[in-house]
């Protein structure tokens, strides 16, 4: 709030909103905890809800609130776990085909 952040003013208070209602939700009380895997849910539900928000806007030539939800979205993502590149997770899936000695089945012949 100091730093009149107000993107990442909102974003967080939408963060702290969605975990008052994801527990409330699962019956609790709204000053209780939730768990990592929980609270991982809710803000992966939140970046995927900024994606859609992202991709409508765009079809609607809203440029103004493709960036306000881009920004938001940036946001969340510093709270989630980073994906592995697509070239990392082939390396390890070769390895292991390569350690378990599989073949494909398309190679075949």
């Amino acid at each position: 709030m100091l730093n009149k952040d107000a993107v990442l003013l909102k974003t967080l208070r939408g963060m702290v909103s969605a975990f008052t209602n994801e527990l409330v939700a699962k019956s609790q009380k709204p000053n209780e905890i939730l768990s990592d895997e929980e609270v991982l849910v809710v803000i992966t539900r939140m970046a995927k809800q900024r994606k859609d928000s992202i991709e409508q806007f765009k079809k609607g030539n809203r440029e103004d609130l493709v960036k306000e939800e881009e920004a938001e979205l940036a946001i969340l993502e510093t709270y989630l776990p980073k994906l592995m590149d697509r070239d990392e997770v082939e390396k390890i899936a070769q390895a292991k085909k390569d350690e378990l000695g599989l073949v494909d089945a398309t190679k075949k012949g």
